[in-house]
């Protein structure tokens, strides 16, 4: 199905966003179809993370337009953003410390009433880690298998737009190339994902569309197919 008759999941228009004083994000567009990977590339300070946090309500003042499946929730608070079937995976994943693993993989609640959300076994099935580790509490689980249980998380909430900020920092190769698999099959399943990640050599094989951020704009946006003949302009931006 063409892409200009898809669904569209997520639409930005003049996004604007300060940190009190600070206006980080300057006229914002970006376009996400349903089922779509979208990464977004750009240096440490570019304005990635807060893109997302924008999306989420978790920024200061925020101006122009978030739709998310047609609704305007840029005036939204963040939970009734997540009610919309959003989901958000923060770089620093939030695991519950005190709680086993599979505690915290009871505790989130649903945001979406048309999904309810992967069940715990259909969670054990992706992350085989997770499920041997389900009585172990989260100060045991390795970096890796935090963050497996991070995304899990939002996995069990229903919602169907995941945002996800570095998730394969720091990670042991195996344990990135098991995350691989994952958005692989979420996309396969219609899951709409928008990453912001360092590691391009992780995100490219995923992705089906890139947007390049600097200095709190996008400088380039272009199509999976294009990644080749854009390589010369990636190595200037970003040193890949």
């Amino acid at each position: 199905m063409a892409r200009d008759i898809q669904k569209i999941v997520l639409d930005i228009a003049d996004l604007q966003a300060w940190y009190g004083e600070s206006h980080v994000l300057h006229n914002v567009n970006l376009r996400v179809c349903e089922g779509e990977v979208v990464t977004l590339l750009g240096r440490n300070g570019a304005g990635r993370t807060t893109t997302l946090r924008a999306i989420m309500g978790l920024t200061g003042t925020r101006k122009g337009s978030i739709k998310i499946n047609g609704a305007e929730t840029i005036h939204l608070p963040t939970y009734k953003i997540a009610h919309y079937g959003v989901g958000y995976c923060p770089e620093e994943r939030g695991i519950f410390s005190s709680l086993s693993t599979e505690e915290n993989l009871l505790l989130p609640p649903f945001v979406s009433k048309m999904d309810r959300g992967m069940s715990i076994e259909e969670i054990y099935a992706m992350f085989p880690n997770l499920l041997e580790r389900r009585h172990s509490q989260g100060t045991r689980l390795s970096g890796g298998e935090q963050q497996m249980l991070a995304v899990a998380r939002i996995l069990r909430t229903g919602a169907r737009l995941l945002l996800l900020d570095e998730i394969s920092e720091g990670l042991a190769p195996v344990i990135v190339q098991a995350l691989g698999k994952m958005i692989t099959t979420l996309k396969t399943r219609g899951y709409t994902i928008v990453m912001v990640e360092q590691n391009f050599h992780f995100a490219a094989p995923l992705a089906d569309r890139f947007f390049v951020m600097e200095h709190g704009q996008i400088v380039e946006n272009f199509a999976a197919s294009e990644l080749q003949s854009k390589m010369p302009v990636l190595n200037e931006l970003l040193g890949v």
